[in-house]
């Protein structure tokens, strides 16, 4: 299983992203997760289509693009246009999840699919053979700083469980809440891909990575 650090650029200072992104790149981040919010399924509005072809132009990394907006099936095709790697829609935004999933792979991308704190796994276990990623809400979408919702660390262990019985290839992605003191908690849950805003972004941005990183790889090395 690959074990990923995937910083958002909400957290990120947008009048030095471009360097920031870099700073990233040197620090060896493969993954960037782009947080997509439309101010209706959520409450905030970030940014969209424009922005990251801007920065798919200077960026070799791996553009995970995640829409926190509704009817996502409307933009599939243009956010796969402007650089996106992979694309992850919400169970609760689509009027047609099995479609919209359809959608994102006709497009050349990888698929995941989102839930929140309150919608059960489920929900999206009869479709994990047909995505790449689930990606478990650790705090409400919407708002970067929350507190890691413990409660969310059963779902991790059972989207675990349910890909490890019927041996699927599917990485567990976790957002939100994630800090010196919930990292060993998702990653021994289960989660293998970690979102992380301001743990990332806030202070010494190079020197926060390296801690990181090194702090996942102990922990990583706990469960081998």
């Amino acid at each position: 299983m690959e074990y990923q650090l995937c910083p958002s650029i909400l957290s990120a200072d947008f009048n030095r992203l471009g360097e920031q992104i870099k700073i990233l790149e040197k620090e060896g981040v493969e993954w960037l997760h782009i947080d997509v919010m439309d101010g209706d399924f959520v409450p905030s509005i970030s940014f969209g289509m424009p922005v990251i072809r801007s920065i798919r132009k200077e960026s070799k990394m791996f553009f995970d693009v995640h829409l926190m907006v509704s009817a996502p099936e409307r933009y599939i095709q243009d956010f796969a246009d402007c650089g996106a790697d992979s694309i992850t829609v919400h169970a609760e935004a689509c009027e047609d999840l099995e479609r919209a999933i359809e959608q994102i792979h006709d497009a050349g991308v990888k698929a995941g699919v989102s839930i929140k704190p309150a919608t059960p796994v489920n929900d999206i276990s009869h479709l994990l053979e047909d995505v790449d990623m689930v990606l478990v809400m650790t705090v409400q979408p919407g708002f970067g700083g929350q507190k890691y919702i413990e409660e969310c660390t059963e779902k991790i262990q059972e989207l675990r469980e349910l890909i490890e019985k019927e041996e699927l290839d599917v990485d567990i992605q976790v957002d939100g809440g994630i800090n010196d003191s919930t990292i060993e908690t998702v990653i021994k849950a289960g989660a293998n891909l970690l979102v992380a805003g301001s743990y990332v972004f806030n202070g010494d941005l190079a020197g926060n990575v390296k801690k990181i990183n090194r702090k996942m790889k102990e922990i990583i090395g706990t469960l081998e």
